[in-house]
């Protein structure tokens, strides 16, 4: 996963709601630098070399670090966070919690060596909150640049000089990157004979609006695969229902030509012949045969009734499905151009207030609404005493 990144979080200087103080000794601190000095060590000489050679002082940076922090080109450091499993099957408490911090120790281990222009100043590996994760954050340089500094942040030039080359919006260089590493941890799973159930892709967090509008899109999407899969079962069922009706019409002609075969016709009797004779030899015999042609029509007609009767139902209930699932896709389509104009506003709002103004705000209104829940679920609780 990718995270917003919350130094003082992951080295413990406070201490959230969902984590244990008595397990933190249990966390492993694999270093903590202030980026600050990360970034006079990464970027002072190419900042003393790039300021001498401007002619106006206007152009000139004072100081990088609070360039990129008040910029919007860059950010001013990165974060992802590893975790194999969950809290059910990988708990931090369990033997397997215990073998998911010994692959996370040495995935981390290799992971300056694989990525050389990602510079690492804060690692932990975390064991008191329920499922042990790893916390690494980063900053993306790239050195030998052609426009400002020579050495600078920049995370698309880091991953291209470690050979991750964005090919498409679906492509980019950071996917590339994200799958390289997934494939890196799967390695160090299978050195401890752990496999890997790989359930679909994590992509990197989306936006409260983001996440909601492609929920939808999705949702969209299969109420349409059904409707039109159930679409096609109704006509299938409707050109049987029609099939059936139709020889449920024909049965009076089909009954005419019944008359008219020669077996079922009764002979005049021959000279001579006695009416007993007669009755033995022609009247029973026909008699016999019209009972069991009566008995397997009636058998025929009864199940003919009952499979007409199934389809009827069967149609009946496809077509209410496909008009709740019309109206379902009709609401979900109006839903979802809310939430397209929703999301044009947020990013309108990053765009004049800043990244880091407009993360502070959802922040805020998060915790707001968190304890808006929190009071309702005590008022809940009082109620029910």
């Amino acid at each position: 996963m990718v995270g917003k990144g919350s130094v003082n979080h992951n080295s413990r200087e406070f201490n959230a709601k969902n984590t244990d103080p008595q397990r933190t000794h249990l966390n492993t601190e694999y270093c903590n630098i202030d980026i600050k000095e990360v970034y006079h060590y990464l970027f002072d000489d190419a900042l003393e070399t790039y300021n001498e050679k401007q002619k106006r002082a206007d152009r000139r940076i004072e100081n990088y670090y609070e360039k990129i922090r008040t910029g919007r080109q860059e950010k001013l450091f990165h974060e992802i966070i590893i975790q194999i499993g969950n809290c059910e099957d990988t708990n931090a408490k369990t033997p397997e919690g215990e073998l998911a911090e010994r692959i996370l120790d040495e995935y981390y281990r290799e992971f300056q060596k694989r990525n050389p222009y990602l510079y690492v100043f804060s690692a932990h590996l975390h064991m008191d909150e329920a499922t042990p994760h790893l916390h690494i954050d980063f900053v993306p340089f790239t050195t030998e640049s052609k426009r400002g500094l020579d050495t600078r942040v920049s995370l698309k030039q880091a991953l291209a000089n470690q050979g991750f080359i964005g090919k498409s919006r679906q492509e980019t260089e950071w996917s590339l990157w994200v799958e390289s590493e997934k494939k890196a941890l799967e390695e160090v799973m299978k050195r401890h004979s752990v496999q890997w159930e790989k359930k679909g892709t994590h992509e990197k967090h989306l936006s409260v609006y983001d996440y909601e509008k492609k929920m939808r899109k999705q949702e969209v999407e299969e109420l349409t695969q059904q409707t039109e899969e159930l679409n096609v079962k109704v006509e299938e069922l409707t050109a049987k229902y029609e099939t059936l009706a139709k020889y449920e019409t024909d049965i009076d002609g089909l009954t005419e030509d019944f008359y008219e075969q020669d077996e079922f016709k009764l002979p005049d009797p021959p000279p001579l012949m006695t009416a007993k004779t007669y009755k033995t030899k022609f009247i029973e015999p026909l008699f016999n045969k019209l009972i069991g042609l009566v008995k397997e029509l009636a058998k025929q007609c009864m199940e003919l009734q009952s499979r007409v009767f199934g389809l009827k139902i069967g149609a009946g209930l496809d077509k209410r499905k496909v008009n709740e699932l019309y109206k379902d896709n009709d609401y979900l389509r109006e839903e979802n151009q809310e939430l397209v104009g929703d999301v044009l506003k947020f990013r309108l709002l990053r765009k004049v207030f800043g990244d880091e103004e407009v993360e502070k705000l959802v922040d805020k209104a998060t915790e707001l609404e968190r304890e808006s829940r929190r009071a309702r679920n005590r008022n809940r609780s009082g109620w029910e005493r």
